[in-house]
């Protein structure tokens, strides 16, 4: 007999202890979302064996409806499939790996609903996730930040004529010009130059994972090959990625860590963690870090440094899980997810915390702005709002816990409604610990420098003191650093003490930023608390 991981029995044992959920038969025949037709001749699809099937996909284009009695027009033909996922299995909805192919099994790359061409791809299967969207949201929001994620495609299944549900199309991670664009490295590439690149290698569960493992020389965190493959790369392009990393680990343990020379800097791109850190934190990802973690390295000649990415499964993030803290706003998840170590020593280095914070100034009225990320989530749920019907009508679980629920709405609009405020509130509490405008320095220019009252209802006064006679601007901004009124606009003012009334009743948010300019020269007064 099998015997089943850890996580998965206590899964078992979980769902031995709910109601068993009814799931209704559903008919579709038309959607706004392109339909996905998979054929296996009744064969079932396995776990790890892949067997050969039949796919049809029917996409009309946006704004027009897809009829199930249309033809294949985005792709017709073979496809080798199997299952994904690992405690995700437990669930009757489930999720699948294809990879697309001629006639004769080999494999062939296509474009499909209008993605880059490739051959290897997942049919995601949101079911914890009532949002449906989770992953979707937090691959946009590292794509805002310039870096390759997965694009994504929503779409509804039809298997073996079983309505399955709604389901996203995703890029699988993998080294190609349109995806992870590094080096190809083959096995005869084994010195120099060729030898320094590329890689892609991870953190994740060993199940589904064969292959040979190896174990960091620091101890506690297992790598896995996953380009060049566990079955293709040879053993100098281990010994390479190997050493590589044990040197970079070294680095950032040794008492030099920090130095931008002999320190971890000399081995990895900074702006790849700093990001990667962030996406984790505004999500709350309880897998961040310890599971799904990806990161690759290029040639010396092309960077050659390591970074981190792509990001990957975050479905149980946003709030959308009981336990590891995933459901509080507040606290960093990287002190809950402690392993790897890498992390903790890199906020030990004060340059790397001020890049975060910097980082997060620059992109908090931007990218990251509450407005952009409510869009996201807008646009997403509008394009589901038929299909998400026909799929809590398949999959009855609104208004029922669903492993690892915290939130459990009874309708999708109320699991859109949490997913928008847990966000707000979110990215409200990393403001307040993240932002340090840009530097600007955090005390009073002499002790008479203060607002108050603080919390105010509609009005505050400010009092502020000058060293010496300077030109004054006094603005204020909201947490995401948007300016909403200036009081003082570059007026000269006299060294002393000075005292001023601002109106604050027609301005919006709850956390506001005062901030005093002298000759350009910016200062923080206070953080102020509308009550």
């Amino acid at each position: 007999m099998k015997k089943l991981p850890g996580n998965r029995i206590l899964l078992i044992v979980f769902l031995l202890q709910v109601p068993l959920f009814i799931f209704a038969q559903v008919h579709l025949t038309s959607s706004r979302l392109p339909i996905i037709v998979i054929n296996t001749d009744s064969l079932e699809i396995a776990d790890e064996d892949r067997i050969d099937a039949d796919m049809g996909i029917i996409n009309r284009g946006a704004g027009l409806m897809n009829n199930i009695s249309d033809p294949y027009n985005d792709y017709a033909g073979k496809i080798s499939i199997e299952l994904r996922g690992s405690t995700s299995q437990e669930f009757p909805k489930q999720s699948y790996g294809l990879e697309t192919q001629y006639e004769s099994g080999e494999a062939r790359n296509v474009s499909l609903l209008d993605l880059p061409e490739e051959n290897d791809w997942v049919l995601y299967a949101p079911y914890s996730d009532k949002s449906l969207i989770r992953n979707i949201l937090a691959y946009k929001l590292s794509g805002e930040l310039g870096h390759y994620a997965p694009r994504t495609k929503l779409c509804e299944l039809v298997l073996n004529g079983d309505y399955r549900g709604v389901y996203v199309l995703v890029e699988k991670i993998k080294r190609d010009k349109n995806r992870v664009d590094i080096s190809k490295l083959t096995p005869d590439e084994i010195q120099g130059d060729d030898l320094s690149g590329g890689y892609i290698i991870k953190i994740d569960k060993n199940a589904g994972n064969s292959g040979p493992l190896w174990l960091s020389e620091s101890g506690g965190i297992y790598f896995q090959y996953e380009y060049p493959d566990y079955d293709e790369i040879v053993p100098e392009q281990k010994e390479y990625i190997k050493n590589y990393i044990d040197a970079f680990e070294l680095a950032l343990a040794s008492t030099h860590f920090s130095d931008p020379e002999l320190g971890y800097r000399t081995f990895m791109n900074d702006r790849s963690f700093i990001d990667f850190f962030i996406i984790n934190e505004v999500s709350k990802n309880i897998d961040g870090y310890v599971l799904s973690t990806f990161f690759y390295k290029d040639k010396e000649s092309k960077g050659g440094k390591l970074s981190m990415g792509p990001v990957w499964d975050y479905n149980l993030a946003f709030g959308n899980a009981d336990y590891r803290q995933g459901f509080r706003t507040d606290g960093f998840q990287v002190n809950i997810n402690s392993s790897p170590w890498w992390w903790n020593r890199l906020l030990q280095d004060t340059t790397f915390m001020d890049d975060i914070k910097k980082r997060w100034y620059n992109i908090r009225s931007k990218q990251f702005s509450t407005d952009v990320i409510f869009g996201i989530v807008d646009s997403l749920s509008l394009l589901l709002s038929e299909a998400q019907e026909r799929n809590f009508q398949r999959w009855d679980i609104l208004g029922s816990n669903v492993w690892p629920n915290y939130y459990v709405g009874e309708s999708y609009e109320d699991e859109i409604t949490f997913l928008k405020n847990w966000t707000s509130q979110r990215l409200l509490w990393l403001d307040e610990h993240l932002l340090d405008w840009n530097g600007i320095e955090y005390v009073p220019l002499s002790a008479g420098t203060k607002a108050y009252p603080n919390p105010f209802s509609t009005s505050f006064t400010c009092d502020f003191a000058l060293k010496k006679p300077g030109m004054v601007s006094l603005v204020l901004y909201d947490m995401n650093g948007r300016q909403l009124s200036t009081l003082i606009d570059k007026q000269y003012y006299s060294a002393g003490k000075h005292a001023l009334d601002w109106d604050a009743s027609d301005i919006q948010g709850s956390v506001l930023v005062l901030v005093l300019s002298i000759d350009g020269e910016k200062f923080l007064i206070e953080k102020l608390i509308r009550m």
